[in-house]
């Protein structure tokens, strides 16, 4: 709200003047991050297409002329939450175990089991957005979903890079094949996604996980 000010007279005993009408403010600023935040919450939950501007700038909070001057458009908005959500613990758990485990075995185990934790948390919607947030798109949004597949065969790209240096290493037989238990990982996480999505519980996920890391070679 404009602030009112009063003004003093330069002479003439200090007497005030009349008041001047309210200077118009600035319109109030949002919080960004909590904005994106509430943004990557929609998206994440009811996918790219399914979510308009509308239900952006309501989630938000802001008109939608903040949303176009703050991020662009829907679509700049959307790449946007696509490469937060990738930096955040949600969306870099497998980054970070392949990283931070020693073994190939040990940093696989340790995604498909945080995979089971992070797909069905409550504190969020259920599963991987950038497995589902872009499944069924019109034509002319069509980069988006070759967005989000380039994304998913890059990681798929990883985990085939870290299981040839294991097999390299002798962690995996000579006979392994990495693109294919790449592969065959990638499907496993695709599928806990979707099973999330349909209600599946932690506990649910996590004997999914083991079951699959009993195809280790």
């Amino acid at each position: 709200m404009a602030e009112e000010h009063t003004a003093t007279a330069a002479s003439g005993g200090g007497t005030t003047g009349p008041t001047p009408p309210p200077r118009r403010g600035r319109p109030p600023a949002f919080d960004r991050a909590e904005a994106l935040a509430a943004a990557t919450r929609l998206f994440w939950q009811l996918g790219y297409e399914a979510t308009s501007v509308s239900d952006l700038t309501t989630a938000m909070g802001i008109r939608p002329g903040s949303l176009y001057a703050a991020f662009g458009d829907k679509r700049s908005l959307f790449e946007e939450v696509v490469r937060e959500y990738g930096h955040s613990p949600v969306g870099a758990f497998a980054t970070v175990a392949l990283a931070e485990e020693p073994t190939a075995y040990g940093a696989f185990a340790r995604i498909l089991r945080e995979a089971a934790a992070v797909y069905a948390d409550p504190s969020h919607p259920a599963g991987c957005l950038v497995i589902s947030a872009a499944t069924n798109v019109t034509p002319q949004d069509v980069g988006i979903q070759d967005q989000l597949r380039e994304r998913r065969n890059g990681n798929l790209r990883t985990f085939e890079e870290r299981l040839r240096r294991a097999r390299q290493d002798g962690e995996l037989p000579p006979e392994a094949d990495p693109k294919a238990l790449a592969g065959y990982f990638g499907a496993v996480l695709q599928g806990m996604s979707q099973q999330a999505r349909d209600g599946a519980t932690a506990a649910d996920l996590a004997r999914t996980a083991e079951l699959a890391l009993r195809a280790w070679p």
